[in-house]
């Protein structure tokens, strides 16, 4: 593929692959782990598809030496993965588990002896159930114990991890999982997600203040999943609406972080009560070093003033992949240029870009994935016109190396570039591994 301009050949330039610990670790009992919110989610009739857990996710916890091999056999410069909090804290507060920092020890040496620079989130959504116990994200208490957690992190692996990530697509944990109930703890209610929005916003702040504190050398950012839509015509109605429409998934997050306060409007017209209390927009407002993107697709829509929201989702013509997402390579270029004229923020990362497909083309050796090809390519182009308009896009993260637990989908849908072979645990290199494989080697 050689497309890429100078920019994304320069070794400034970051390429590499993410994934999360409760989707390929599996091993949920093992060496002292207590339970997630997870796993007691998956125990609940209906919420996961074909009754899955993540009891085996990708095998990850037992195979993770020869993921690591993998992971330099693709010139990966970067892993993003995340430390399970239940590992490190099996009840989120109180005795620490050292199996568990045993663990990510041993993984975290072993990508940096190949050259491979960790990039840690510190949660994707696997909340100790302890805690949960306890109110969870609703409990402002959860924030100060996600500090510690932060806090015992960055002392035992500060020495080795330069770059930081404190949250993963927070809107998924508050309204997903307190407002439609389809993520965990699957709670459905329409104030609750605002409370839990705040409280996992104090919770990033206060761990920020902890890196700083204890990390100075550090680099600290928050992963979002950030949603601005196209307006489906050019009247002004539509355009409005599609302002609109970005809040809950941009604004919300994006107006605390880098202004130090909620959008007004939108919290007002969605009857939204925040806990807020003296001195949490200071923390939460922190500078950041960077922002994690997590994009994989763009809806249109049009304006709807009978509807609550004011806004409707209309027909598209564009392909699907198997999420029935449609395939929008324009539209990362379209949410960078959004943010950058709304917040200034110093760089961007694209933390997350992948497609799942049905992968049903195989030979018997090679799972041939040619849609999920065009797809990182066309993607990785649209990366590339970020570059040229002058955003500060700084690196390039592919979802995921493995196929995993997708959540509430179960094992049915397929991101990654390496098949697994169950119960085995076979790791299939797809054609997708040889094409990115050669996109970071410049070719």
């Amino acid at each position: 593929m050689a497309l890429l301009e100078s920019r994304l050949k320069s070794p400034d330039f970051l390429w590499g692959v993410s994934s999360s610990a409760y989707q390929i670790e599996g091993s949920v009992l093992a060496d002292g782990r207590g339970e997630s919110i997870w796993d007691s989610f998956c125990r609940l009739p209906g919420k996961v598809k074909n009754g899955d857990t993540g009891a085996y996710g990708s095998d990850s916890y037992v195979r993770w030496q020869e993921d690591v091999d993998m992971l330099h056999e693709l010139g990966a410069g970067a892993y993003r993965f995340s430390i399970a909090w239940p590992r490190i804290k099996p009840d989120g507060s109180g005795a620490v588990n050292h199996r568990g920092f045993g663990y990510y020890h041993r993984l975290i040496e072993e990508l940096l002896a190949k050259d491979i620079e960790p990039w840690v989130a510190l949660y994707h959504w696997d909340l100790p159930q302890a805690l949960q116990d306890r109110g969870g994200w609703l409990n402002r208490d959860t924030a100060f114990y996600f500090a510690d957690y932060a806090e015992l992190c960055f002392r035992e692996f500060g020495g080795l991890v330069k770059n930081w990530v404190t949250l993963n697509e927070p809107w998924c944990s508050a309204f997903l999982g307190h407002g439609v109930g389809v993520h965990a703890p699957g709670l459905v209610d329409v104030q609750a997600p605002f409370t839990a929005a705040h409280h996992l916003l104090l919770a990033h702040g206060l761990a920020v203040k902890e890196c700083r504190e204890l990390l100075p050398a550090a680099r600290i950012g928050i992963v979002l999943n950030p949603w601005t839509p196209r307006s489906a015509t050019a009247r002004d109605e539509d355009k409005q609406a599609a302002l609109l429409a970005s809040v809950e998934r941009t604004g919300l997050w994006c107006d605390p972080l880098f202004n130090g306060q909620y959008p007004e409007a939108y919290c007002e017209a969605a009857g939204a009560k925040l806990p807020i209390l003296p001195g949490d927009m200071a923390l939460i407002k922190a500078p950041l070093d960077f922002l994690g993107i997590n994009y994989y697709n763009e809806d249109a829509v049009c304006a709807a003033p009978a509807q609550a929201a004011g806004y409707k989702n209309v027909p598209t013509w564009q392909k699907k992949t198997e999420m029935q997402w449609d395939i929008v390579p324009d539209g990362l270029v379209r949410v960078l240029s959004f943010m950058s004229e709304h917040w200034k923020v110093p760089e961007y990362y694209i933390t997350e870009n992948g497609a799942a497909f049905s992968d049903s083309d195989t030979d018997g050796k090679v799972i041939h994935d040619n849609d999920r090809i065009e797809y990182l390519q066309d993607h990785v182009l649209a990366v590339q016109k970020a570059c040229e308009l002058g955003l500060p896009v700084k690196g390039y993260f592919v979802w995921t190396m493995l196929d995993n637990f997708e959540w509430s989908h179960g094992y049915e849908k397929r991101f990654g570039m390496v098949a697994i072979k169950q119960p085995e645990g076979e790791r299939i290199r797809k054609s997708s591994f040889y094409f990115y494989r050669d996109l970071i080697a410049g070719y």
